[in-house]
């Protein structure tokens, strides 16, 4: 199947769905999450595999084993390359439209601190900063989850105590309803994004180490 683009019944299926998660909903709309949703994003991720490698779509169920909210259904789709555990570029369809992403987005306790090391070492720091700067004077929302304090050994006024206190760190912008979404063209617009993306994503695979 060619990816021709999102149809607007996949925004209205999150939309509604956000209103109303429950099975009965799913049930009654799944031929629209099967062939508006799930099939277009398979075929995006099929046309970008020569390039970045095989991709996966998230499941749509929500583990809600230990959390408060018991909605069973996420409200988008994500999908998915890993280049390195928990690394790897990004796309997502909800109903605020299309979102592109890459970086890291977890990492074992010794994984961090080796990507600290290397922060904090000025050649491979100083390179990852570039790299982050020149994202965002692009117009790059510069993400993660961030520590509020200053990590254990390391200075509070380190140069780059700002990207050290990432414990993930992504970029990610949006599409939102952009008439492209709807159409082929929006891979090509993945596919140049990701590559603006992987001087971030190829700097962590290669200093994060494989753990």
């Amino acid at each position: 199947m060619a990816f021709t683009g999102f149809p607007v019944a996949a925004l209205d299926f999150y939309d509604d769905l956000e209103m109303d998660n429950t099975k009965s909903f799913w049930d009654k709309h799944k031929a629209v999450y099967d062939e508006g949703v799930k099939a277009p994003m398979t075929a995006l991720l099929a046309e970008l595999e020569p390039e970045f490698g095989s991709g996966k779509i998230f499941r749509p169920y929500r583990d809600v084993r230990f959390a408060k909210d018991k909605t069973p259904y996420k409200t988008h789709q994500g999908g998915y390359v890993a280049v390195a555990p928990a690394t790897g570029y990004y796309v997502e369809l909800s109903a605020r439209g299309v979102r592109v992403g890459g970086g890291f987005y977890d990492a074992s306790t010794a994984r961090l601190g080796t990507i600290r090391d290397a922060i904090a070492d000025d050649g491979p720091g100083r390179r990852l900063r570039t790299v982050v700067n020149r994202l965002q004077k692009d117009g790059w929302e510069i993400g993660g989850e961030r520590l509020k304090t200053t990590p254990r050994g390391y200075d509070a006024d380190h140069p780059r105590i700002d990207l050290l206190r990432h414990k993930s760190l992504t970029a990610g912008r949006s599409y939102g309803f952009d008439g492209l979404i709807h159409t082929p063209e929006l891979a090509e617009r993945v596919r140049q994004d990701w590559r603006a993306l992987k001087p971030l994503v190829s700097w962590v695979e290669t200093h994060a180490g494989d753990t």
